[in-house]
């Protein structure tokens, strides 16, 4: 299953675990506006994409005010991201039914 992180964090929220408030944009202009919701001047830009390193590859930005968000929001949407995405791989034994929980600390 793929999923963003914004879809991950909104099904948790649902089931009552407390994540970092964040906003969804597809636009510049959708984003601006919604980040004033969040009643600050910095910022966390993220790429939503289904890969790791994102980060690495330009696709995380520590903004310091609405004008630099703006700037780099229209660098981001649309871009393709390069991202180092097999460094390593995982191998466990098969069985007839998998079952993975997350279990929320309290």
């Amino acid at each position: 299953m793929n999923i963003h992180e914004h879809q991950a964090k909104q099904i948790l929220k649902e089931f009552g675990i407390e994540v970092p408030n964040g906003v969804f944009a597809l636009s510049v202009e959708d984003l601006i506006k919604k980040a004033k919701q969040l009643n600050t001047n910095k910022y966390v830009l993220k790429a939503q994409i289904h890969a790791g390193g994102r980060g690495k590859a330009g696709g995380v930005k520590i903004l310091n005010n609405i004008d630099e968000l703006i700037k780099e929001s229209k660098e981001l949407l649309g871009k393709k991201l390069i991202t180092p995405q097999t460094g390593k791989v995982a191998l466990k034994r098969a069985s007839g039914v998998n079952t993975e929980m997350l279990k929320a600390r309290n």
